[in-house]
């Protein structure tokens, strides 16, 4: 459904953030994209939503399809259309409307009132906790609620594919597993599933295929159940030493990878 090749994004003209990645999200899977601060996720999402353009940014060489059509220079509100949602970093909530008025916002490019209003009463369906919180002032949620309306306003637009930034961050554990089990309920009703993640855990626990990025490129990739059982990701991002044993913080922090993950 997604292809990229070879892709590089530009910040300012002077500040290359992704360096030359080729990766693919297979029709009704979840792909994830795992690795450490400043390893040039975030920054591929927005390159694929041309929302980088926001940020002095741009693709500066490669290629992105979508179904078949390169929409590398293709509007952000274009590629909605076509049925690519991303949902950015930071839960991003319209604060002073309520549950109900965010959701609304979210399907403003459904063809009638009476497909808004089927679309709306199935993501209530979907999340319940929503359809109990909808007369809520958005902004007053809780950090999990306000991720749950971001995935529910996505969700609104009846996309084909979902690119979602980082949604385990600042979230406490349960809430974590909650937000992941919603994520994985969405792929096993069809939509197309693409995650940033750090959490490695809960990330591959959904996952069919991950993709593993430091310093703008792609290092490893495989499917999930590999990555999970990898040596140098157990170790590195999940902190587990080959007895299944938890490293300390101090030993995961300094903890080198093997020079092979680069071949």
């Amino acid at each position: 459904m997604l292809v990229l090749n070879g892709v590089e994004a530009v910040y300012s003209d002077v500040i290359l953030a992704v360096k030359g990645i080729s990766l693919q999200v297979p029709a009704g899977k979840c792909v994830v994209l795992l690795g450490g601060n400043g390893a040039g996720k975030s920054t591929t999402l927005k390159s694929i939503s041309n929302v980088i353009r926001t940020e002095d940014g741009r693709v500066t060489s490669g290629s992105i399809e979508f179904e078949g059509e390169r929409i590398d220079n293709a509007e952000p509100a274009s590629i909605v259309r076509r049925g690519l949602l991303h949902i950015m970093e930071g839960r991003r909530v319209l604060r002073h409307l309520t549950v109900d008025q965010n959701l609304l916002v979210g399907g403003h490019m459904l063809s009638s009132g009476t497909e808004l209003r089927s679309r709306l009463d199935e993501v209530y369906e979907r999340i319940p906790r929503l359809a109990q919180l909808k007369t809520r002032t958005a902004g007053y949620l809780s950090g999990g609620e306000q991720q749950m309306l971001v995935i529910g306003r996505a969700m609104m637009a009846k996309p084909k594919l979902i690119m979602i930034d980082e949604p385990s961050l600042g979230l406490a554990p349960l809430i974590v597993d909650e937000v992941f089990t919603l994520l994985d309920s969405l792929k096993r009703g069809g939509t197309t599933l693409l995650i940033v993640e750090q959490n490695t855990r809960v990330a591959l626990d959904i996952a069919d295929f991950g993709y593993v990025m430091e310093n703008g490129r792609i290092v490893l990739e495989g499917p999930a159940a590999d990555l999970r059982n990898n040596e140098d990701v157990r170790e590195f991002y999940l902190g587990l030493n080959l007895e299944g044993e938890r490293k300390s913080y101090r030993d995961v922090k300094h903890y080198r990878r093997r020079k092979r993950w680069l071949g």
